[in-house]
């Protein structure tokens, strides 16, 4: 059998593999898996440097199926590649429980970098994953051992770059000139409505050339030596991302269904089965055939993989031998652990007796307290550094020119923002966070999402959390945000009351390794809370701030800048001999998790009345408040005007909720 022979039943092993799979589903995407897999198989077989016995290599290079409706592709990749997926998981797809669910979700199959499924969020991901790579390089990289030397490759589809976070994402990468970012564009011009000219007839050569991009092609997406001139152009290009687009065929080699919106969401059927393999002439009647050829040939992908880490294992000895505290930092920082000093100093930056500040001001100081020991967190904002404090005052901008930089400005892309972000958690030994107002969180609300899903550490700081940032207006002030973030499972949310809460919420949030954190800080200041508590525990979510009564009559709880207008309610209450216990609940998500002895001994059983105090959404306070409770927010917009009035005019003084809880008590 000569070489091309052998390429061609490989890439049709690949197709008839993901058309089975589709097939015993009856469920599923065939289409892009038929018209991808040349361009997949050169990549896989001659330029993508992985390990198949070992998926979490830290020097591979990283692929991306961007399109995830294609999963099938994926998944006959990486069982003829010789990761640990079976013939038996493929006759699983897209069933309960099974290693090969409908979109790659990532921790659920081996080599599967990432959880696409939404358009788009791949691109803008691959994206923080050659930065993630630049900025290690930079770091740890010596003149005579680059230990951190790897691409980012990815597939990209139609529909991903109609998405709006692909166009975001394109154009900082451009900006960044991240040379080692190569996607191959599957440009089939079908969508599910049909042909992509009834919505997409812009010139993508001249728009990527315009971010920057180096674009190659259109290319034969079926000419295996345009494909592997191409990825080579790709590679000596170090000062720009780069674009190969395939000119390629959805459902190809189907007879019926080849070049049709048909092909793209639906099984082939057995008939139409069975004339594409007349039509390919493929040989084998039974459905998951995997040539003996096609195995041997394929499978040395494990034997090059191993090779290729062990020679990199020999590389980082050395290195380890050379430089052994960059090596020490460089572990700790792939392996997501923290120095032992990391947070050392956060302690002694506030006390009660310290000034009021604004919690987004003492997130800032917090950060750069911690930045000298944690050289790993690096992030930036939506182009509001300013106002949002996130700025790591003692390192440098993180740009084209310079790869350790450690503040990113991300411009104003806040839905690209948290993808990148997403990125860089996913390739290791980042601690990513990005910043923008709360009110914008609804532009990140998919990458928050995805984020949670895949368990990921990033740290999502929100500032100007509420009315109080005054005359902005209503479109600037958050109202339903604080529950529709908590609304995202694994997500945990923390609104700081004061700098100490602040420093609990960091401290939370850089400690927390299976999913997200959002920060939700206060543009006003607030004043350092007294806590007449001995044993309040600022970092269980809740906790009494006054001494406890042991039967309060009404509980007051509140979070943020509401805190301390509960303290003084609680003042005007006592003096009419009415106890109260103020209970600060900085986090639904951490006092959720805490035993329930903790929690009875927050929010007493015994208490007469709980009445919640946020100046957002009351949807969710019931929960803590219980049926006979009250839930003092806001239901409606905000307005425009100063802060102060804005309080006075929602109902948000001491006057007004004291005398609505007055109101509310029995005889």
């Amino acid at each position: 059998m000569s070489r091309e022979q052998l390429d061609q039943l490989c890439i049709d092993t690949i197709r008839f593999l993901s058309i089975d799979s589709v097939e015993k589903a009856k469920s599923g995407h065939p289409g892009a898996p038929m018209g991808a897999a040349a361009m997949t198989y050169i990549l896989w077989n001659e330029y993508l440097n992985h390990n198949p016995s070992n998926p979490t290599w830290p020097d591979r290079d990283r692929f991306i199926l961007s399109p995830g409706h294609a999963s099938a592709l994926l998944y006959s990749m990486l069982h003829l590649t010789g990761y640990s997926l079976t013939i038996n998981d493929l006759k699983e797809f897209r069933q309960l429980n099974s290693k090969t669910p409908g979109h790659p979700e990532y921790g659920i199959t081996p080599g599967v970098e990432l959880t696409t499924g939404p358009l788009g969020q791949g691109f803008a991901n691959g994206v923080g994953m050659a930065i993630a790579e630049s900025k290690l390089a930079a770091d740890f990289n010596k003149n005579n051992n680059n230990i951190i030397n790897h691409f980012t490759y990815g597939i990209v589809s139609d529909g991903d770059l109609q998405e709006g976070v692909a166009s975001e994402a394109a154009s900082l990468a451009g900006t960044l000139k991240l040379g080692k970012l190569i996607y191959l564009y599957d440009s089939n011009d079908i969508s599910i409505e049909g042909s992509t000219s009834l919505s997409f007839t812009e010139d993508v050569k001249s728009r990527f050339s315009s971010y920057g991009w180096q674009v190659i092609g259109p290319i034969d997406g079926l000419n295996l030596n345009e494909i592997r001139q191409s990825i080579e152009l790709s590679q000596s290009n170090n000062m720009q991302p780069s674009l190969i687009i395939c000119k390629t065929t959805i459902g190809y080699g189907s007879p019926n269904k080849s070049g049709k919106a048909s092909a793209h969401g639906e099984p082939l059927g057995e008939s139409e089965v069975m004339l594409t393999k007349q039509q390919l002439n493929w040989q084998f009647t039974e459905p998951f055939c995997v040539p003996d050829d096609v195995l041997k040939h394929m499978k040395v992908s494990e034997v090059r993989g191993a090779e290729l880490e062990k020679t990199w294992e020999h590389q980082l000895n050395a290195y380890k031998e050379v430089y052994p505290t960059e090596f020490n930092s460089l572990n700790q920082q792939l392996t997501n652990a923290l120095p032992n000093n990391w947070d050392q100093h956060l302690d002694s930056l506030f006390n009660s007796e310290s000034n009021a500040m604004a919690t987004r001001e003492s997130s800032g100081i917090i950060m750069n307290a911690m930045s000298g020991n944690l050289k790993s967190l690096i992030g930036g904002s939506a182009d509001l550094g300013p106002s949002n404090k996130t700025n790591l005052n003692d390192w440098p901008e993180y740009s084209a020119t310079c790869r350790n930089g450690r503040n990113f400005h991300f411009g104003v892309r806040e839905h690209a923002m948290g993808a990148i972000a997403n990125g860089m958690s996913l390739h290791g030994g980042i601690i990513p966070f990005t910043a923008t107002f709360l009110v914008f969180s609804d532009y990140m609300k998919p990458s928050i999402r995805l984020a949670s899903l895949m368990g990921l550490r990033v740290i999502f700081i929100f500032t100007h959390d509420s009315i109080g940032l005054g005359e902005d207006g209503p479109t600037h002030q958050p109202i339903e945000h604080l529950v529709s973030l908590r609304a995202i499972p694994n997500l945990t949310v923390i609104r700081p009351a004061d700098s100490i809460e602040t420093v609990s919420a960091w401290r939370s949030a850089i400690s927390k390794t299976d999913g997200p954190t959002a920060l939700v800080l206060s543009r006003q200041s607030l004043p350092n809370i007294t806590r007449n508590n001995p044993s309040a525990e600022t970092t269980k979510g809740a906790y009494i701030v006054n001494m406890p009564e042991t039967d309060p009559d009404v509980t007051l709880i509140a979070s943020g800048s509401e805190v301390q207008l509960a303290i003084d309610c609680a003042q005007s209450l006592n003096k009419l001999d009415i106890k109260a216990n103020i209970v600060s609940m900085s986090s639904w998500e951490i006092y959720d998790s805490q035993s329930q002895e903790y929690k009875d001994s927050v929010l007493r059983p015994s208490c007469k009345l709980n009445i919640s105090i946020e100046a957002g959404l009351t949807l969710g306070w019931n929960k803590y408040v219980g049926d006979n409770g009250i839930t003092i927010g806001i239901d409606t917009f905000g307005a425009s005007g100063p802060a102060t009035d804005l309080f006075e005019h929602f109902g948000f003084t001491s006057k007004l909720i004291t005398e609505q809880i007055l109101s509310n008590i029995k005889p």
